[in-house]
């Protein structure tokens, strides 16, 4: 073989070599394309944990009202979730078609 030959050979495999390297480097388990798919999750994770947070303290604030005995709070949750009423009241269900 010639010198140039051997050149040429030796280029082709450094290629060779590189193009393998970078497929392996972005589609193994822990390569690219992973990274990608859980920086994604992460950004959803974080959006989900804020709209938790954001809901835990709307939660936190009716029961501070409910502690503080706030009557018309206290009121509101027994006609609407327990359908409670007052003496003498008479209850209107209206159904929607």
């Amino acid at each position: 073989m010639t010198s140039s030959n051997k050149n040429k050979i030796s280029r082709y495999a450094f290629i060779l070599l590189l193009l393998i390297g970078l497929g392996f480097l972005i589609f193994n388990n822990s390569g690219y394309i992973k990274y990608l798919k859980l920086k994604s999750e992460v950004k959803e994770i974080r959006k989900e944990e804020s709209q938790k947070e954001l809901e835990n303290k709307n939660l936190q604030a009716e029961i501070d009202s409910l502690e503080k005995k706030n009557s018309t709070k206290v009121e509101q949750i027994a006609r609407e979730k327990y359908g409670m009423m007052k003496k003498g009241e008479k209850i209107i269900k209206v159904e929607e078609k």
